[in-house]
């Protein structure tokens, strides 16, 4: 689904001065290193006609790098019109050599379908070369195309294969669907001190999400000592990078007065960045403080238009959500005259979220 494009994007998107910075790092610049160097010099003052010039004559005599190069100038539209078709041109002979990033790249292109007919199957196959190579993006995102079954059939023992690869390797992303997988007990026995190792891992290195569970994990007392002033440490960390659910969990933080003084003002403050992304939980929270005047003016029509948009947004996992909105939004609508209703309701059908993260 989208969700899932969006992660797989968020876990491939390399910029292409990163992705020369590693490769020169690395030291597989080929021997006619000169040549190379002063297309990618070019690129990287912005003078996209030299670099491409430059790219296409090296990639030309078959230099797997320049043809990396060439192929993202294209995926970019660099100095060219944007031509996905030619980029995974470009991306197939360089991954035809084995150069990892480009089979990452060919593989990402087949994923979402840019310029080919979109392919689960071939995407693996060239994730798989990748990361038979150690390229750790692309063993994590063979680990989410196993636990999805996604050109493959689901396999979450072969799914912690991967991704166990990729979190030794230091790759956030990996590590956090580690610690999710140990959380859960799929593809390996339950194991919740476990989990908390992964997502402190990836916590460490500023994940948000990992930093998310990490609180939950405090929280909870899994894994580790129940410490609500750990967890809004953690979530504090996540909610500042935008994390919707840490946003919403640290308003209920404040609301209650756990691991921090109560503090509604705060609580409304995060229970609204939370809510403008569209988290259910958080629209309820938000409502239940508008409904009762808690750190902000009471205020019973868009408390109404907050539980509407819970009870309406709700996941089926959320089902005590909606259904704590549905009893809100019924009992806040019989304070309201008809004219109120009717306003409260147009807010909820023009309300449009604004995503963070």
């Amino acid at each position: 689904g989208k969700k899932a494009v969006s992660v797989m994007s968020r876990v491939l998107t390399i910029a292409l001065p990163m992705a020369l910075f590693l490769l020169a790092g690395l030291g597989v610049l080929p021997a006619a290193a000169q040549s190379l160097s002063d297309a990618r010099a070019a690129y990287e003052r912005g003078d996209y006609d030299a670099a491409h010039r430059g790219f296409l004559g090296i990639a030309e005599q078959g230099d797997a790098d320049a043809q990396f190069y060439l192929a993202q100038m294209y995926r970019n539209g660099q100095g060219v019109p944007q031509d996905y078709i030619e980029a995974e041109k470009w991306l197939r002979r360089s991954a035809e050599q084995n150069l990892a990033i480009a089979q990452l790249f060919l593989g990402l292109m087949h994923y979402l379908g840019e310029g080919v007919p979109q392919n689960n199957a071939e995407a693996l196959k060239w994730f798989r070369r990748a990361a038979e190579q150690d390229d750790a993006a692309a063993q994590a995102i063979l680990g989410m195309m196993h636990r999805a079954g996604q050109g493959v059939p689901r396999d979450h023992a072969e799914a912690v294969k991967w991704f166990r690869r990729a979190a030794e390797q230091g790759n956030t992303t990996a590590q956090f669907n580690l610690g999710m997988m140990h959380r859960a007990g799929q593809g390996v026995p339950q194991d919740h001190a476990e989990a908390v190792k992964w997502f402190r891992r990836a916590a460490g290195q500023g994940d948000a999400k990992a930093q998310t569970q990490l609180g939950m994990a405090h929280y909870e007392g899994q894994g580790v000592p129940q410490d609500y002033a750990r967890a809004v440490k953690w979530f504090r960390r996540a909610s500042e990078q935008g994390n919707a659910a840490a946003q919403g969990l640290l308003g209920l933080m404040y609301g209650s007065g756990q691991g921090i003084p109560q503090d509604y003002a705060e609580a409304v403050k995060w229970y609204r960045l939370a809510a403008e992304q569209g988290l259910a939980a958080a629209q309820y929270g938000l409502g239940l403080m508008l409904e009762g005047g808690k750190g902000v003016p009471q205020d019973h029509i868009t408390a109404h238009m907050w539980f509407n948009l819970a009870a309406a947004g709700a996941t089926a996992v959320d089902k005590e959500v909606r259904e704590r909105s549905v009893r809100a939004r019924d009992r806040v609508e019989g304070l309201l005259s008809p004219g109120a209703l009717s306003r409260a309701q147009r807010m909820a059908r023009e309300w449009k979220p604004q995503k963070e993260n």
